[in-house]
């Protein structure tokens, strides 16, 4: 009988022994990537670079798309087996041409880790309209797994790892209004309901391209100091939340909490590699391990259920067709 992951039905731990503080080193030990060939979005910062450090340590040639070539050339600098490509997540032109220049060179493509994002920024859109967290952190994401499909399933055994966040608690997707046309903005219920898109999107692509040998996975890396992610968040947001003072210093306890950068890229790692992941897909993964169910949507942790519900899923595929313009045929 097949098994996909609607509803969380395959949210267990698989013991793999990883924890919170393992680092994505730990992670990558005696896995072997020689031959195999990954994108990585958002590779030139934070955990998107860290990740592409580990995948090129283990033998894969990495490509990396960015925005800033002139910035991935110097933060990249020294790391082998690194190629740099010039894309833009929030205009669909330039993802559309980098995905077309990689499917030229003919090659395969075994990992497709979309790992950039954005986060606390005010109310912006792209030229279609459309609110920028939804555009660069969802809607991108869909586009340019659509446009790499023939050579994700040329590699006869690839996986698209899509990095989510537990920020998707959030905000379910508000189907009637995911633009915020007509309610308020809340950069945060901005967010959650991005990384909510990213989850249902992920349990859908499993389930449609599993019969090719293509797997998808999403993960949260955890709350990792040092990135990039918070450069626009407003100072008093963050005290609202608890996690500083009114000047903005970080609480001590709050900063004990995070994770390093090696940490918070080991799940992004563990679902791209681990073998224990092999046989079922379309799960979320935290602390290098498959997160649990956790319906209590006051706890912090694990996966909420809204966010791998079948019906909305499927919903999700539709609109995201219609708001790309693209028809996403597995097939």
């Amino acid at each position: 009988m097949e098994q996909n992951n609607y509803q969380g039905a395959l949210q267990r731990t698989t013991g793999s022994g990883f924890n919170a503080k393992s680092a994505a080193s730990e992670v990558i030990k005696g896995i072997d990537l020689t031959g195999k060939i990954a994108i990585v979005t958002g590779g030139n910062t934070g955990i998107g670079l860290e990740t592409v450090k580990t995948l090129s340590l283990a033998g894969a040639v990495v490509i990396v798309p960015a925005r800033d070539v002139y910035k991935a050339k110097r933060n990249l600098k020294g790391i082998a087996n690194v190629e740099i490509e010039k894309m833009d997540l929030m205009q669909p032109d330039s993802v559309d041409a980098f995905a077309q220049k990689f499917l030229d060179s003919g090659r395969p493509l075994h990992l497709l880790i979309n790992n950039a994002g954005i986060m606390w920024v005010p109310l912006r859109r792209d030229h279609r309209g459309y609110e920028s967290q939804l555009a660069t952190n969802y809607l991108a994401m869909f586009q340019l797994t659509a446009r790499l499909w023939t050579a994700l399933k040329k590699a006869d055994g690839a996986r698209v790892v899509n990095v989510s966040s537990g920020g998707h608690q959030f905000s379910d997707f508000d189907f009637e209004d995911p633009n915020f046309l007509h309610r308020e903005y809340e950069t945060l219920k901005g967010y959650g309901q991005s990384k909510t898109a990213v989850n249902l999107f992920s349990v859908e692509l499993d389930t449609r391209a599993k019969a090719f040998n293509v797997r998808s996975y999403s993960l949260c890396p955890g709350a990792v100091g040092e990135t990039e992610l918070s450069r626009e968040a407003p100072v008093d947001l963050f005290h609202k939340l608890g996690y500083s003072d009114a000047e903005g210093n970080i609480l001590p306890e709050v900063a004990a909490s995070l994770k390093t950068i090696p940490q918070g890229a080991a799940t992004t790692v563990w679902a791209a590699t681990s073998e224990l992941l092999n046989t079922i897909g379309g799960v979320y993964c935290e602390n290098a391990d498959v997160a649990s169910l956790v319906a209590d949507v006051s706890l912090i942790g694990g996966i909420k259920p809204y966010s791998l519900d079948q019906a909305s899923a499927k919903k999700l595929w539709q609109l995201s067709e219609q708001m790309t313009a693209i028809n996403f045929d597995i097939s």
